[in-house]
């Protein structure tokens, strides 16, 4: 478990690009709603964790565990709502345990995928770097439809995502207010949080995500 940074004021590293080094979790459900979770034991805030759901209709919200989280999250990516609750993540070998207000999720992680493999033979340095973000664009664009590598985070910066490890979710239970929402399902269609989605199969990605921020004048 990783309990939430208390806020403080993240200072961006020389280069500018801040890292957050962690798990991302997507997953759709039977009723329609699509959860993407975050869980960043490695950030410019501390660890923290933060889930965007979008629903049925189209809302899309944050739980975000600190105003600083939300502030950040909210301005690179769209909600039509930001909600400041506790987001705890538990992980028990396979299984994952999230509670974030209204949110309950429980998840098992099952086996490495093929795609799981492959990255797990590029080297950290290269497989993090927007070099290998550009090179691989085309790719991801074309066997994971909806997923997209690198992209505007909005206000002038840049991001990219560096995935290390892919694993599949092979069951998930959902609740949403005390309502079960019902069998695990594709993402699908994808969500419109940002310039990307998760894959479309349920999945846990091991990755660092990237946000360089633009050079002040």
């Amino acid at each position: 478990m990783h309990p939430p940074a208390d806020d403080h004021t993240a200072v961006p590293p020389p280069d500018r690009a801040w890292r957050f080094r962690g798990h991302i979790a997507g997953l759709g459900t039977a009723e329609g709603t699509r959860v993407v979770l975050g869980h960043w034991p490695r950030s410019p805030f501390g660890p923290f964790a933060d889930v965007m759901v979008e629903r049925p209709d189209g809302h899309r919200l944050l739980l975000a565990p600190t105003a600083e989280v939300a502030e950040f999250v909210g301005a690179t990516y769209q909600f039509d709502e930001v909600v400041l609750v506790p987001v705890d993540v538990r992980r028990a070998g396979p299984r994952w345990q999230v509670a974030a207000g209204p949110l309950e999720l429980r998840l098992v992680v099952g086996p490495r995928t093929g795609l799981g493999h492959l990255l797990r033979l590029v080297p950290a340095p290269l497989a993090t770097s927007l070099t290998w973000a550009r090179v691989t664009g085309p790719i991801a664009r074309l066997l994971l439809p909806g997923v997209r590598t690198i992209g505007s985070a909005g206000g002038g910066r840049l991001e990219w995502y560096g995935a290390r490890d892919v694993r599949r979710v092979v069951t998930a239970r959902v609740r949403w207010d005390g309502a079960d929402l019902g069998a695990l399902r594709p993402v699908h269609p994808p969500t419109r949080f940002g310039f990307s989605s998760t894959p479309a199969r349920p999945s846990v990605v091991a990755a660092v995500t990237t946000v360089r921020l633009p050079v002040a004048s």
